[in-house]
């Protein structure tokens, strides 16, 4: 059965930095990626970031240069480095992972970037 659990999440000031971690079991980091989406207030879940099973990772234009995507493959664990956070970064983030057919995601982690 597979399972996806964030934490991480917070309250951090503009500029701040947070990382974010995606437990995940039932599915090894050897054969699947995974990807970042985030969802704010009043708008539709968009993607953020990807990190493929074998290949570089890949982000949104408006992430670039600022998160990080990352994979602990020994604990099975992903990551989400977030640096220089912007108040529009603010949403509830989740990780996600498409397996035979089925999507699977986490519960989330709200992540607020306010003064």
């Amino acid at each position: 059965q597979v399972q996806l659990v964030e934490s991480g999440g917070g309250l951090v000031q503009p500029g701040g930095s947070l990382t974010l971690s995606c437990a995940r079991s039932g599915i090894s980091f050897n054969t699947y990626g995974i990807n970042w989406y985030r969802q704010a207030p009043g708008k539709q879940r968009e993607w953020v970031a990807a990190l493929p099973a074998a290949g570089p990772p890949n982000y949104t234009l408006s992430v670039k240069g600022r998160f990080t995507v990352s994979k602990d493959t020994a604990k099975n664990t992903g990551y989400l480095q977030m640096n220089s956070l912007k108040p529009e970064d603010t949403a509830i983030y989740y990780c996600y992972v498409r397996l035979n057919n089925r999507d699977y995601w986490g519960q989330g982690t709200q992540v607020t970037v306010s003064s």
